[in-house]
């Protein structure tokens, strides 16, 4: 039987409470729309950018398995102090799923050790998501490519390290391309960056889109093991034999 997963959405909340437009699309948050669309055995708890402490405290990131992040005018505001508290329990296991805009997010940056910067467009272009990881946990359920007929198009290059598996590559019908979803490990933890997501069009509302973030919560989940051990071992695992 699965564990059930701790998920929490994290959205800069800000669209949705200065435009009517973005307000009409996602009346309660961009937050609540995914996590009434999400799929699984999930414990979802939200958190905005205005909350004390952004909503992220030691105890909420301490029961969060999986924390999924909407940002984009408010990157600056982010706190320094909870950016390296996310981080941290990246490192030590968290998962992490960097939505949209969210390439720019200072956690994202961080963890990246890029500037993580790409060309954009928006005209509500079609975008076209090709699967080319077809056996990756992430794409289940995906036929072999999906459509969201309006879309901000991201183009390459896109400034991040090389992933450690690509899963979808964009096609936009203005000709660009990009990688629209990719896998990073950072230390114990595991990174899906997905690109669709623009305010101004319903793309939490499409049911592929949702479904990849369905599975990229099940993928991004921590192994349960015990925490590993760093510094100074003692005693010896094996017999040590004196040196002549």
């Amino acid at each position: 039987m699965n564990e059930t997963i701790r998920v929490t959405i994290w959205n800069e909340y800000r669209h949705e409470m200065t435009k009517p437009n973005v307000r009409e699309l996602y009346p309660n948050g961009m937050h609540h729309t995914i996590a009434e669309g999400l799929t699984g055995n999930f414990a979802i708890h939200t958190a905005t950018l205005d909350e004390p402490e952004h909503g992220l405290t030691d105890e909420v990131l301490a029961n969060t398995d999986v924390l999924i992040w909407w940002g984009h005018v408010a990157h600056k505001e982010v706190t320094d102090e909870i950016v390296d508290r996310v981080a941290s329990r990246v490192l030590q296991g968290m998962g992490f799923i960097a939505l949209h805009s969210s390439h720019y997010a200072k956690v994202f940056k961080k963890l990246m050790g890029t500037t993580c910067s790409l060309l954009y467009r928006d005209v509500g272009e079609k975008e076209r998501l090709w699967v080319i990881a077809p056996g990756h946990p992430i794409a289940e359920g995906i036929g072999p490519f999906f459509e969201l007929e309006r879309e901000e198009m991201y183009g390459e290059f896109f400034d991040i390290p090389s992933p450690d598996e690509v899963v979808f590559t964009s096609w936009f019908e203005g000709g660009n391309v990009f990688r629209s979803g990719c896998c990073f490990h950072r230390g114990q933890g595991k990174i899906f960056y997905f690109r669709p997501g623009h305010e101004l069009y319903p793309t939490y509302h499409d049911a592929n889109v949702l479904r990849v973030i369905s599975n990229a919560v099940g993928w991004a989940a921590p192994v349960k093991r015990e925490a590993l051990r760093f510094g100074k071992a003692v005693p010896a695992l094996e017999v040590i034999q004196p040196k002549i």
